[in-house]
């Protein structure tokens, strides 16, 4: 005889986000970033035998990442590198593409988020929403002002879907010209242009989406082969469907290091 008590049996999230906290799991999403960037999109990364990413700045982040309950398995990660902890890394990673003076005079707490990547079989609604969740809880918790980081668009047709983006982002989601920043080098001018709308990069779609702005011309980064535009949000500017889906549940109950869940 057997009852049926499925409903009785609290529902375990599919996907929970965290702060890595030992090196393992920092490992983890720096093996995740290698098999996206130089294994999917042939970025020229020097990965070693153990075949990671890493920088210099990663000793200066927190590594932020979702994962599959069931199986432990990391499908998403990004790093966050702070205002008072860029100082030590050399500044922001964003530095090294673009001119960054106009973050000076922005008022209150400046943080950056990077080497945003999620596993292709992970790629849903579900997976992203959880990852910006855990970014929104930390925005809350800590008392930021304002998030920026680097979109990257690719350039596999040679740079004519990039163009094509970058055209309908300029129509309705420019910031400001004093939130400009420079590009060292801007991306090259495309031979031809997609005959159909090209499809918006998931992590520039969301940036949009939650209300963040592109400030200027593109940077060429010809080591990731990819467009990368410069987003800028200011917290005070979500958009209200997103503040009271992200900010709103995370304000107030998000734990120090399990910051959310879908």
């Amino acid at each position: 005889m057997s009852a049926h008590i499925d409903g009785d049996l609290p529902r375990r999230p599919r996907f929970e986000v965290s702060f890595a906290t030992t090196p393992a799991q920092i490992l983890e999403t720096q093996q995740l970033r290698y098999r996206i960037f130089a294994g999917e999109l042939g970025a020229q990364i020097d990965g070693g035998s153990a075949e990671i990413d890493h920088d210099h700045f990663d000793a200066h982040c927190r590594h932020l990442m979702v994962t599959e309950p069931e199986t432990g398995r990391v499908v998403a990660c990004t790093r966050i590198l702070t205002d008072d902890r860029a100082p030590a890394a050399g500044g922001f990673y964003s530095a090294g593409e673009f001119d960054l003076a106009m973050l000076d005079a922005l008022p209150g707490r400046v943080m950056e988020i990077g080497r945003t990547c999620v596993d292709p079989e992970f790629r849903n609604g579900a997976v992203i929403a959880t990852l910006w969740q855990g970014i929104a809880a930390f925005i809350i918790n800590e008392g930021f002002d304002y998030l920026f980081g680097c979109a990257s668009i690719g350039l596999e047709d040679g740079g004519g879907a990039a163009h094509a983006i970058l055209d309908q982002i300029r129509t309705r989601h420019m910031a400001p010209d004093y939130q400009h920043v420079r590009p060292y080098i801007r991306l090259p001018a495309a031979d031809s242009r997609p005959t159909e709308k090209p499809r918006m990069p998931p992590l520039l779609k969301a940036y949009l989406s939650l209300g963040a702005k592109a400030c200027g011309d593109a940077y060429w980064d010809r080591d990731f082969n990819c467009a990368d535009v410069f987003m800028l949000l200011n917290v005070s500017d979500l958009h209200p469907r997103y503040a009271r889906h992200f900010l709103g549940k995370q304000a107030d109950k998000a734990p120090a290091q399990t910051v959310g869940h879908a």
